[in-house]
């Protein structure tokens, strides 16, 4: 039987769900449940990487980077230095768990966990419009203005449940190359886990012979439909919290899709049939991979990985 290589993208909630403050012992129980649903995959033993996103953690650290700075004048990191600090943190949760999971089901395999920086284009139309929102929850007036006058940063203004604050967005580049995609390809073909793109990687872009960190944040799904092609991965699978696709989500004509072809994704993406929330950019990158050479895309739940069942698009 030849072995496929797949690649499993999982969502924010298999890390930390709705509620919870985001303990390291939440964030293991939440790891080790996760990956118990990812056992049957891991069990045929075809080469795996795992990629994972990182927002709420990421919030978390700019919030102790403006504790810090405000309480004991400690300098805050850039945000490229915090993505690449959660993906260390989460890399290792999800390392260690898998560990003891493996050991604990008699399997024998290599896992490792990468910091993986991934090029953006420094002329990508994202950087003057930042949209993604990161951070404190909401800031008031007073803030935002001295934070705008001091940092440079940038806010939008929102109203949820009839109060009005303050979010601060950072530009959401699409992602270009993955720096160590040949060493990441290598060492899943070798047998090993492969822990990568985590939060959509370290932005970072290149001028001559010089790298730089960027002040952005990359979506997780299209870097790790950007890894799976550049790769050439058989399986690109995005866990997500609801066991289907639907057209028309949250309204009364909600309709689950078993099965999307590339041309009807497309479509429904054109025609925002997929409602509100962040399954769009889990469609662009599935249509990406697909348009790029590969053979199918798993959206779906973590049930749904166990048993293989959920939306699949196909090329026709």
């Amino acid at each position: 039987m030849n072995k496929k290589l797949i690649i499993i993208a999982l969502g924010g909630n298999a890390l930390l769900k709705s509620g919870q403050k985001g303990s390291i012992e939440e964030q293991n129980l939440n790891v080790r449940e996760t990956l118990k649903s990812l056992l049957p995959v891991i069990k045929e033993n075809n080469d795996l990487i795992i990629t994972h996103g990182n927002g709420p953690q990421v919030g978390y650290v700019l919030l102790k980077n403006d504790a810090g700075e405000q309480v004991y004048g400690i300098p805050q990191v850039p945000l490229d230095v915090a993505v690449a600090d959660t993906q260390s943190e989460i890399g290792y949760l999800i390392q260690s768990e898998l560990f003891s999971l493996l050991h604990q089901n008699k399997l024998n395999r290599e896992i490792i966990s990468t910091n993986t920086m991934v090029e953006v284009s420094a002329d990508d139309p994202a950087f003057k419009n930042p949209t993604k929102r990161i951070g404190k929850t909401y800031y008031d007036k007073s803030e935002v203005e001295k934070l705008k006058a001091e940092k440079g940063w940038i806010f939008k203004q929102e109203i949820k449940d009839g109060k009005t604050g303050w979010r601060r967005v950072v530009p959401s580049p699409k992602p270009v190359d993955i720096i160590s995609k040949k060493t990441i390809n290598t060492l899943a073909r070798s047998g090993a886990i492969v822990i990568a793109v985590g939060g959509g990687g370290v932005p970072v872009t290149i001028k001559g012979d010089t790298m730089h960190g960027s002040e952005a944040v990359i979506d997780k799904d299209l870097a790790s439909a950007l890894l799976a092609q550049q790769i050439k991965a058989d399986q690109f699978i995005i866990v997500t919290d609801v066991p289907h696709v639907y057209l028309n989500y949250g309204t009364a004509q909600q309709e689950p899709i078993k099965t999307l072809t590339l041309k009807e994704a497309a479509n429904f993406l054109e025609e925002d049939k997929f409602g509100e929330g962040n399954m769009a950019p889990k469609i662009q990158a599935a249509i990406n991979f697909i348009k790029a050479g590969g053979k199918e895309v798993l959206i779906t739940d973590l049930n749904g990985v166990k048993n293989q069942t959920g939306t699949k698009l196909v090329k026709s």
